[in-house]
């Protein structure tokens, strides 16, 4: 890597995307200016040359790279000692799936989406939700073993038609590169107001034929900045009218995966993000601007290492539940069909009477038996009072996913009638 002059500036912290002035040739360094580009209809437009880019890697971005990676490393191997990493990964994906959603405005929480998944007609909003839904679905469809495609851009255009098929920003053609201008700034900004304006239509492959080899080339980087280079040169390219920050995370967990660096979609990276939207929108903006990849870099590192951490324990958390579950239900006399049942709530933790005898293959009668014997076991507690098709709900799990356990959570005994 070279060195390179960077203008060391105090970010600033804004709202979203929002600066104090539009995108210029004046307001970005010397070095990013030869990048923006006046393109047809008079506006200014960023066009991100191809990666890798040139930094010095200095002691302390060495630091943060080696703590994310000791992070990470012990993640997966607290992995690979889980029985069922599966399960538990999948829990852990819809608590992603909120979050990533949540940044880009969604009010959805994770009770209201393993409900909705449990009966559609539970939720409140179903729009929020059924985005949410979509965001599970296509990281589920990129991480398939099965899947028809390999990494590629194409693989992205059927993520990106899984994630806004059905929901708002159906009119963004979903799984379709945009072929017009796109833009980013504060609500009701036009385009010559707007903080960032990337590449025009006319430009998109000259970013993204690069950006996709470089999704297969033997990384000159350590694997770690080198996905953070990816997700910003996603994000910089913004290749489709809406959607990209969700793609551009869920691409995050694809290379993850794809690299090797994880065997299952643990890492909620959203869960670091979404508090701190506004310094994570600034730090990418920043590199366009300032061509601040050093400050980028710390901060998806940091993110890195917190969320490896914090996923660790919670994945220990639901292995120590589902264990005290599965013993709860483990009597001399009980049906194997409630081991096989409490695995199932790892995956999603709610349950409808129809869903239950579907996924146990029995009648209707002996699924309600089931669930009442867990609800009897305080696995399970009944949600509102439908007088038909009621909804049932883990309730622990739910809360090891998204934070500390409370004391009453270890034995709960809630009951309810069936």
């Amino acid at each position: 890597m070279r060195d390179v002059a960077v203008r060391t500036l105090p970010l600033r912290i804004t709202t979203a995307w929002e600066r104090w002035v539009p995108l210029r040739p004046e307001d970005v360094t010397a070095a990013q200016r030869r990048h923006v580009a006046r393109v047809e209809g008079g506006y200014w437009a960023f066009v991100p040359p191809p990666l890798p880019p040139d930094f010095t890697l200095d002691l302390d971005l060495a630091r943060g790279l080696s703590a994310a990676d000791h992070a990470l490393g012990l993640l997966a191997g607290a992995a690979q000692t889980l029985p069922n990493p599966h399960l538990l990964s999948r829990t852990l994906l819809r608590r992603e799936a909120v979050l990533s959603s949540r940044i880009e405005g969604t009010q959805a929480s994770l009770s209201d989406l393993v409900l909705f998944e449990a009966d559609a007609g539970s939720a409140a909003d179903p729009g929020d939700v059924r985005e949410v839904h979509n965001y599970v679905r296509a990281v589920g469809h990129v991480l398939d073993t099965d899947r028809r495609l390999p990494l590629s851009l194409p693989l992205l255009r059927e993520a990106h038609a899984i994630l806004l098929t059905g929901v708002r920003g159906g009119y963004a053609t979903p799984g379709e590169f945009r072929r017009s201008q796109n833009w980013i700034g504060p609500p009701g900004c036009t385009l010559d107001e707007a903080t960032y304006v990337p590449p025009p239509p006319e430009r998109l492959w000259e970013c993204l034929d690069p950006f996709e080899k470089q999704l297969h080339a033997d990384q000159s980087l350590p694997a770690l900045l080198a996905l953070a280079c990816l997700h910003y040169q996603f994000e910089a390219i913004h290749p489709f009218v809406d959607g990209n920050g969700r793609v551009g995370r869920l691409l995050v967990a694809l290379l993850l995966s794809e690299w090797g660096l994880l065997p299952e979609p643990l890492l909620d990276l959203s869960a670091y993000l979404e508090p701190r939207r506004d310094e994570y929108y600034a730090r990418l903006l920043a590199v366009s601007t300032d061509g601040d990849w050093p400050g980028w870099l710390r901060f998806f590192l940091t993110a890195v290492e917190r969320q490896a951490g914090d996923t660790a324990g919670r994945a220990r958390r639901l292995q120590g539940l589902r264990d005290d579950y599965r013993s709860r239900v483990a009597t001399a006399r009980s049906s194997a069909l409630l081991g096989v049942l409490v695995d199932r709530l790892f995956e999603t933790p709610a349950l409808t009477i129809p869903r239950t005898a579907t996924v146990l293959g029995v009648t209707h009668r002996t699924a309600r038996l089931n669930i009442g014997k867990l609800i009897d076991a305080g696995v399970l507690s009944e949600v509102g009072d439908r007088p038909r098709n009621k909804l049932f709900l883990a309730t622990g799990i739910l809360r090891a996913v998204e934070g500390q356990p409370k004391p009453d959570d270890q034995n709960p005994r809630t009951g309810g009638s069936l």
